[in-house]
Protein backbone atom coordinates (compact mmCIF):
# COMPACT_ATOMS: atom_id res chain seq x y z
CA UNK A 1 0.00 0.00 0.00
CA UNK A 2 1.29 3.36 -0.96
CA UNK A 3 1.99 6.20 1.26
CA UNK A 4 -0.35 9.36 1.69
CA UNK A 5 -2.27 11.41 3.90
CA UNK A 6 -4.95 10.65 5.80
CA UNK A 7 -7.90 13.07 6.84
CA UNK A 8 -8.72 13.70 10.25
CA UNK A 9 -8.59 16.26 12.84
CA UNK A 10 -6.03 16.49 15.75
CA UNK A 11 -7.40 17.42 18.62
CA UNK A 12 -11.06 17.28 17.80
CA UNK A 13 -12.85 14.67 20.49
CA UNK A 14 -15.77 13.81 18.42
CA UNK A 15 -13.66 13.76 14.98
CA UNK A 16 -11.67 11.13 16.76
CA UNK A 17 -14.89 9.57 18.05
CA UNK A 18 -16.18 9.34 14.86
CA UNK A 19 -13.08 8.14 13.32
CA UNK A 20 -12.57 5.35 15.37
CA UNK A 21 -16.54 4.14 14.73
CA UNK A 22 -15.52 3.86 11.39
CA UNK A 23 -12.45 2.10 11.42
CA UNK A 24 -13.90 -0.47 13.48
CA UNK A 25 -16.61 -0.67 10.92
CA UNK A 26 -14.04 -0.69 8.22
CA UNK A 27 -12.94 -3.70 10.13
CA UNK A 28 -15.76 -5.54 10.10
CA UNK A 29 -17.03 -4.92 6.94
CA UNK A 30 -13.22 -6.33 5.65
CA UNK A 31 -13.45 -9.30 7.93
CA UNK A 32 -17.17 -10.31 6.48
CA UNK A 33 -15.71 -9.95 2.69
CA UNK A 34 -12.53 -11.65 3.71
CA UNK A 35 -14.01 -15.18 2.30
CA UNK A 36 -14.51 -13.28 -1.52
CA UNK A 37 -10.96 -13.05 -2.37
CA UNK A 38 -7.62 -14.93 -2.50
CA UNK A 39 -5.39 -11.98 -2.75
CA UNK A 40 -4.55 -10.35 0.89
CA UNK A 41 -3.33 -6.85 -0.37
CA UNK A 42 -6.55 -6.71 -1.87
CA UNK A 43 -8.48 -6.35 2.02
CA UNK A 44 -5.60 -4.81 2.91
CA UNK A 45 -6.73 -2.25 0.01
CA UNK A 46 -10.33 -2.16 1.39
CA UNK A 47 -9.01 -1.70 5.06
CA UNK A 48 -6.95 1.37 4.21
CA UNK A 49 -9.89 3.14 2.14
CA UNK A 50 -12.44 5.51 4.40
CA UNK A 51 -15.51 4.36 2.51
CA UNK A 52 -17.46 6.90 4.94
CA UNK A 53 -15.80 10.17 3.38
CA UNK A 54 -17.00 8.87 -0.35
CA UNK A 55 -20.36 8.69 0.67
CA UNK A 56 -22.74 11.72 1.37
CA UNK A 57 -23.27 13.01 4.81
CA UNK A 58 -26.63 11.82 5.34
CA UNK A 59 -25.76 7.98 4.12
CA UNK A 60 -22.68 7.60 6.48
CA UNK A 61 -24.40 5.64 9.47
CA UNK A 62 -24.77 3.01 6.77
CA UNK A 63 -21.04 3.72 4.66
CA UNK A 64 -19.65 -0.07 5.69
CA UNK A 65 -22.66 -1.66 5.08
CA UNK A 66 -22.28 -4.47 2.14
CA UNK A 67 -24.02 -2.89 0.05
CA UNK A 68 -24.66 0.03 -2.92
CA UNK A 69 -25.47 3.14 -1.87
CA UNK A 70 -26.84 6.36 -3.50
CA UNK A 71 -24.30 9.31 -4.43
CA UNK A 72 -26.39 11.33 -6.61
CA UNK A 73 -27.16 11.90 -10.08
CA UNK A 74 -28.58 8.25 -9.80
CA UNK A 75 -25.75 6.09 -9.17
CA UNK A 76 -24.64 4.39 -6.55
CA UNK A 77 -21.45 3.67 -5.09
CA UNK A 78 -20.63 -0.14 -5.40
CA UNK A 79 -21.03 -2.66 -2.85
CA UNK A 80 -17.75 -3.31 -0.72
CA UNK A 81 -17.66 -7.20 -1.77
CA UNK A 82 -18.05 -6.34 -5.78
CA UNK A 83 -15.51 -3.96 -5.57
CA UNK A 84 -13.23 -6.28 -3.97
CA UNK A 85 -13.92 -9.24 -6.48
CA UNK A 86 -13.17 -7.40 -9.12
CA UNK A 87 -10.27 -5.85 -7.64
CA UNK A 88 -9.30 -9.71 -7.01
CA UNK A 89 -9.83 -11.50 -10.28
CA UNK A 90 -7.80 -8.35 -11.71
CA UNK A 91 -5.11 -9.72 -10.32
CA UNK A 92 -3.48 -6.46 -10.43
CA UNK A 93 0.49 -5.75 -8.89
CA UNK A 94 2.07 -2.70 -7.97
CA UNK A 95 2.89 -0.11 -11.20
CA UNK A 96 0.01 -1.94 -13.43
CA UNK A 97 -2.03 0.81 -15.32
CA UNK A 98 -5.20 0.77 -14.91
CA UNK A 99 -8.16 1.89 -16.84
CA UNK A 100 -11.49 2.30 -14.95
CA UNK A 101 -15.13 3.42 -16.51
CA UNK A 102 -17.00 4.89 -14.26
CA UNK A 103 -15.84 7.08 -11.73
CA UNK A 104 -18.68 7.91 -9.75
CA UNK A 105 -18.03 8.87 -6.16
CA UNK A 106 -14.10 7.69 -6.51
CA UNK A 107 -14.23 4.90 -4.38
CA UNK A 108 -13.33 2.02 -6.42
CA UNK A 109 -10.20 4.09 -7.80
CA UNK A 110 -9.25 4.74 -4.08
CA UNK A 111 -9.07 0.85 -3.71
CA UNK A 112 -7.70 -0.13 -7.07
CA UNK A 113 -5.23 3.07 -6.57
CA UNK A 114 -3.95 0.69 -3.04
CA UNK A 115 -3.06 -1.57 -5.07
CA UNK A 116 -1.15 -0.06 -8.26
CA UNK A 117 0.20 3.20 -6.89
CA UNK A 118 -2.60 6.42 -7.89
CA UNK A 119 -0.78 7.62 -10.52
CA UNK A 120 -1.28 4.26 -12.56
CA UNK A 121 -5.10 4.74 -12.31
CA UNK A 122 -7.31 6.30 -15.10
CA UNK A 123 -10.93 7.00 -14.96
CA UNK A 124 -13.60 8.06 -16.97
CA UNK A 125 -17.04 9.22 -15.83
CA UNK A 126 -19.91 10.73 -18.09
CA UNK A 127 -21.34 13.04 -15.61
CA UNK A 128 -19.00 16.90 -15.24
CA UNK A 129 -20.30 17.33 -11.85
CA UNK A 130 -19.24 13.42 -10.43
CA UNK A 131 -15.79 13.47 -12.44
CA UNK A 132 -15.14 17.13 -10.84
CA UNK A 133 -16.61 15.83 -7.27
CA UNK A 134 -14.59 12.55 -7.53
CA UNK A 135 -11.26 14.41 -8.40
CA UNK A 136 -11.42 16.82 -5.51
CA UNK A 137 -12.73 14.17 -3.08
CA UNK A 138 -9.70 12.27 -4.08
CA UNK A 139 -7.01 15.00 -3.90
CA UNK A 140 -8.54 15.67 -0.29
CA UNK A 141 -7.75 11.98 0.88
CA UNK A 142 -4.49 12.20 -0.60
CA UNK A 143 -5.46 9.93 -4.11
CA UNK A 144 -4.56 13.24 -6.21
CA UNK A 145 -2.37 11.56 -8.63
CA UNK A 146 -5.77 9.31 -10.11
CA UNK A 147 -6.28 11.02 -13.64
CA UNK A 148 -10.06 11.66 -13.29
CA UNK A 149 -11.86 12.98 -17.20
CA UNK A 150 -15.29 13.59 -18.38
CA UNK A 151 -16.40 11.75 -21.13
CA UNK A 152 -18.05 9.29 -22.89
CA UNK A 153 -16.23 5.53 -21.07
CA UNK A 154 -16.97 3.71 -24.50
CA UNK A 155 -13.91 5.67 -25.79
CA UNK A 156 -12.02 4.56 -23.52
CA UNK A 157 -8.59 7.12 -22.28
CA UNK A 158 -6.37 6.15 -25.89
CA UNK A 159 -3.84 9.09 -24.40
CA UNK A 160 -3.05 6.89 -21.36
CA UNK A 161 -2.89 3.43 -23.26
CA UNK A 162 -2.03 0.39 -23.22
CA UNK A 163 -3.48 -0.88 -19.85
CA UNK A 164 -2.62 -3.74 -18.08
CA UNK A 165 -5.96 -3.78 -17.21
CA UNK A 166 -9.08 -2.27 -17.22
CA UNK A 167 -12.89 -2.81 -15.68
CA UNK A 168 -16.41 -1.00 -15.78
CA UNK A 169 -18.46 -0.44 -12.50
CA UNK A 170 -21.46 0.29 -14.81
CA UNK A 171 -23.17 -2.38 -16.96
CA UNK A 172 -22.74 -2.01 -20.84
CA UNK A 173 -24.51 -4.59 -23.51
CA UNK A 174 -21.03 -5.33 -24.78
CA UNK A 175 -17.28 -4.23 -23.83
CA UNK A 176 -16.51 -1.28 -26.21
CA UNK A 177 -13.94 -2.24 -28.71
CA UNK A 178 -12.17 0.81 -27.89
CA UNK A 179 -11.77 -0.46 -24.53
CA UNK A 180 -10.21 -3.95 -25.56
CA UNK A 181 -7.79 -2.60 -28.45
CA UNK A 182 -6.49 0.01 -25.38
CA UNK A 183 -5.76 -3.18 -22.99
CA UNK A 184 -1.90 -4.63 -23.55
CA UNK A 185 -1.45 -8.33 -24.41
CA UNK A 186 -1.30 -10.19 -21.58
CA UNK A 187 -4.17 -7.94 -20.05
CA UNK A 188 -7.74 -8.46 -18.95
CA UNK A 189 -10.91 -6.66 -18.92
CA UNK A 190 -13.74 -7.13 -16.34
CA UNK A 191 -17.29 -5.61 -16.65
CA UNK A 192 -20.98 -6.12 -15.90
CA UNK A 193 -22.76 -7.26 -19.58
CA UNK A 194 -26.28 -7.30 -19.92
CA UNK A 195 -29.13 -5.08 -19.58
CA UNK A 196 -32.00 -6.66 -17.48
CA UNK A 197 -30.17 -9.88 -16.48
CA UNK A 198 -26.37 -9.16 -15.86
CA UNK A 199 -23.22 -10.93 -15.69
CA UNK A 200 -19.53 -10.27 -14.87
CA UNK A 201 -17.42 -11.19 -17.73
CA UNK A 202 -14.02 -11.39 -17.73
CA UNK A 203 -11.98 -10.68 -21.53
CA UNK A 204 -8.24 -12.13 -20.87
CA UNK A 205 -6.15 -10.99 -24.06
CA UNK A 206 -3.91 -12.75 -24.51
CA UNK A 207 0.42 -12.16 -26.01
CA UNK A 208 -0.79 -13.14 -29.60
CA UNK A 209 -4.11 -10.66 -29.54
CA UNK A 210 -6.93 -13.62 -29.03
CA UNK A 211 -9.56 -12.91 -26.48
CA UNK A 212 -10.78 -15.55 -24.16
CA UNK A 213 -13.91 -14.85 -22.10
CA UNK A 214 -15.28 -16.18 -18.96
CA UNK A 215 -18.16 -15.58 -16.79
CA UNK A 216 -18.17 -15.03 -13.11
CA UNK A 217 -22.18 -14.87 -11.99
CA UNK A 218 -25.26 -12.73 -12.23
CA UNK A 219 -24.70 -9.10 -10.69
CA UNK A 220 -26.45 -5.98 -10.36
CA UNK A 221 -25.07 -2.47 -11.75
CA UNK A 222 -26.58 0.60 -12.97
CA UNK A 223 -26.35 1.02 -16.48
CA UNK A 224 -24.01 2.99 -18.91
CA UNK A 225 -25.07 6.45 -19.71
CA UNK A 226 -24.44 7.90 -23.11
Amino acid sequence: MFDRFRSGGDGDTDADTDTGEYEVARERLVQAVSNRVTDERVLEALAAVPRHEFVPPNRRNNAYADRPLPIGDGQTISAPHMVVIMADKLRLEPGDSVLEIGTGCGYHAAVTAELVGPEHVYSVEYSDELAEQARERLAELGYGEIAVRAGDGREGWPEHAPYDAAYATCAMETVPDAVLEQVAPGGRVLAPIGTNRQTLIQIDKHEDGTLERSEHGGVRFVRMRG
